[in-house]
């Protein structure tokens, strides 16, 4: 595994998808965001083909969140991770964070998320 103490964050992206089990969740769809941490050797010199671009990070997370759909949001977690991992193979681990804070609840509920953790 790479460094721990080496990682790129990506915190708060943010985009509307159609997520969810009940009917209404796939008609009007809600606002998502997700948070990631990658793991990898960072390089010590000034090379982005030897590290993560982040800006394709933030494309890949949200074609995934804007044009598939999921009815769990576990799955939109895990699918992010695999499509990242693939892309990337320098990371190592990868903490995906996908938060639905408006899930449908019957009462006032400030934040529904989950995490997952890839590894190779």
């Amino acid at each position: 595994m790479a460094n721990k103490a080496d990682k790129i964050v990506l915190q708060g992206l943010e985009f509307h998808g159609y997520h969810g089990a009940f009917p209404e969740e796939t008609k009007f769809g809600a606002r998502f965001l997700v948070d990631l941490e990658m793991y990898l050797e960072l390089p010590d010199d000034d090379d982005l083909e030897k590290t993560v671009g982040y800006h394709i990070v933030y494309e890949l997370v949200k074609e995934e969140v804007t044009e598939e759909r999921y009815d769990l949001i576990e799955t939109l977690a895990h699918k992010i991770a695999d499509k990242i991992m693939n892309t990337f193979t320098q990371i190592q681990f990868i903490l995906v964070r996908v938060h639905k804070p408006h899930a449908p609840l019957p009462g006032v509920v400030r934040d529904v998320y989950v995490e997952v953790n890839h590894s190779r």
